[in-house]
């Protein structure tokens, strides 16, 4: 994945499902993945900064999260870096209340896009901001766990963690 093209700053944040690196631009959030999750951009060119605005912001809203707030984005401006499909999904994804699940299918009908249900699973799967743009409320469409960049167990331990029982 190539990394937001302006990033300012980033930190490590530990959470309960693993430590985390937080990527912010002088605009808000661009990226928050789990260590050895897929798509993880690797090493970031920008400096370590524990006391840019977007990083607190994220560190916040992550303790929000696992706290059981219901909207932990409050506060926390995100600056995403996608085509203008993956920026569509990913809005769908934040429109997804906690507790709440979706569809690949519903999703892309969301983006705008209802046939491109492949194309959703793809910009779903390149997420750039785990937990906090929600793409673990994503099931298949007979309600299975699939697919998820940061591992399924994690999936299936966050959606329990939201009241979501998984059969």
């Amino acid at each position: 994945m190539t990394p937001h093209p302006r990033l300012q700053a980033q930190a490590r944040l530990a959470t309960p499902m693993g430590t985390m690196t937080a990527a912010a631009s002088a605009s808000g959030l661009a990226g928050l993945w789990f260590d050895g999750q897929a798509h993880h951009p690797g090493p970031l060119a920008a400096p370590v900064d524990l006391d840019q605005r977007w990083l607190v912001a994220t560190a916040r809203a992550l303790a929000a999260y696992f706290d059981g707030a219901a909207d932990p984005l409050q506060g926390v401006a995100l600056d995403l870096h996608g085509t203008p499909f993956q920026q569509a999904v990913w809005r769908a994804l934040q429109a997804l209340p906690r507790g709440a699940t979706s569809t690949y299918a519903l999703i892309a009908a969301a983006a705008g896009s209802p046939a491109a249900v492949r194309a959703a699973g793809a910009a779903i799967g390149r997420n750039p901001v785990s937990i906090l743009v929600p793409c673990h409320r994503v099931l298949g469409r007979d309600g299975s766990l699939t697919g998820y960049a940061g591992g399924l167990e994690r999936k299936q331990a966050l959606l329990q963690r939201e009241g979501v029982l998984l059969t």
